[in-house]
């Protein structure tokens, strides 16, 4: 076989190495000594400590947003007076509710109103002054019949002790008259300022605020006041309107308190001042929901008084039935 010439012989493969790119290389971990991984954990345990004890930079505390905006003595004033006119035309037949003929009957009504609706009171008095119509006739009762009549209205025995006391206090002291001055009516078993301005208003014409739950609950809902003890309430409450309205504002707030602004559901979409209201949404808001929450006759049900003023019939009021009756 011939030899094949140098032309003809396959070129012989390069022993040179390929270049590869240096990503396609794989890197060779390097291996620490046990040393320098004892002085590296060492590291970052310290670094960790620093950063669990190093002070955090405090927030810039932000100003707490007012509830509501403040309101100057001259706007305070505005408002509140126009709250009263609107409820002069929402009640203008705005009355006491106990029944009463005189102001004996009156001062007794109002002291058995304690812890009690005047709903009560007045389907209860009846029978108590069919029996005892003056001062000395309750003065002389037997206390075990009394309280057997005052029972419907709770603390009948406390109560029994006031009326009676009450009495006796009138035929030794007043002659068996009802005295017309604050001073003389808070010294009465069982009357304080509350119920010496509702007679004070109602049996005498003399002007008085009458500071009840319903008072004292509505005044604080509209920012009249913040005042919590009802004197402090009576006082800067009879500061912010002349002393002649003092007596039918009483009425009108009191009304309102009884018929749409509830203390625990407050009917707020029927409300007539909710423009005027700080405490606007405390309540039901949708106007037909709210219509269902109505009290007495703005919910078409009976008032208070078996005996309402005509003023209160003639405007769509309903009597209150009698004791034991319903409807």
């Amino acid at each position: 076989m011939s030899e094949l010439s140098e032309a003809e012989k396959p070129a012989e493969a390069t022993s040179a190495p390929v270049e590869r790119p240096a990503s396609a290389e794989k890197a060779v971990p390097v291996k620490k000594s046990a040393p320098a991984r004892k002085a590296a954990a060492k590291a970052a345990a310290a670094n960790a400590a620093v950063a669990e004890t190093a002070p955090v930079a405090p927030a810039k505390p932000s100003k707490p947003k007012p509830k509501h905006k403040p309101e100057s003595r001259t706007a305070l004033v505005r408002r509140a007076r126009r709250i009263n006119r609107e409820l002069a035309e929402v009640y203008p037949y705005a009355h006491p509710e106990l029944d009463f003929e005189n102001s004996f009957e009156l001062i007794v009504a109002t002291v058995l109103s304690a812890q009690t609706t005047d709903l009560r009171v007045n389907q209860t008095t009846p029978a108590l002054f069919a029996k005892y119509p003056t001062p000395e006739d309750l003065a002389a009762a037997n206390p075990e019949e009394v309280e057997e009549i005052l029972r419907p209205t709770g603390f009948f025995r406390a109560k029994t002790k006031s009326v009676i006391g009450l009495s006796k206090a009138l035929v030794e002291n007043f002659g068996g008259e009802v005295p017309g001055r604050l001073e003389d009516l808070v010294k009465l078993p069982g009357v304080g300022r509350k119920t010496a301005f509702v007679v004070l208003g109602n049996a005498f014409g003399r002007p008085g605020i009458t500071v009840d739950t319903h008072f004292q609950r509505l005044v604080r809902r509209w920012r009249w006041t913040e005042e919590t003890d009802p004197d402090k309430i009576e006082a800067a409450v009879g500061a912010l309107f002349p002393k002649s309205e003092w007596t039918m504002l009483s009425h009108h707030v009191i009304f309102h308190g009884r018929r749409i602004c509830h203390a625990r559901k407050p009917a707020c979409g029927a409300c007539p001042i909710a423009p005027l209201c700080p405490a606007f949404g405390e309540g039901e808001t949708d106007p037909e929901k709210a219509k269902k929450l109505l009290k007495y006759e703005k919910g078409g049900f009976p008032g208070q008084r078996l005996k309402p003023p005509q003023s209160y019939l003639d405007a769509g009021g309903i009597p209150a039935p009698p004791l034991g009756v319903t409807g």
